[in-house]
């Protein structure tokens, strides 16, 4: 199984400047970057030691990272100053 790093800074390197900004003024937006750092942490965790964790629940464990990342990411594009 292959092992994607998927940090924000490396999923949206255009908004490298706005996602450190906005983890600093905005807390809302500072929580959920937290919150999605913390799950994809757990997530490579879990993959690299290959845990004994169902498909299922890695599955839902991804598709809260996604939503997560599409929230932050409409967040992103609302304030907008990607290149």
């Amino acid at each position: 199984m292959g092992i994607s790093n998927h940090q924000l800074h490396q999923e949206f390197p255009q908004y490298r400047d706005l996602i450190d900004e906005l983890r600093n003024t905005n807390p809302k937006f500072g929580d959920k970057f937290n919150q999605y750092a913390e799950l994809d942490q757990e997530i490579e965790g879990l993959e690299l030691r290959d845990a004994p964790i169902g498909d299922d629940k890695l599955h839902r464990l991804k598709q809260k990272r996604v939503q997560l990342k599409d929230e932050i990411y409409q967040t992103l594009v609302q304030n907008g100053r990607g290149t």
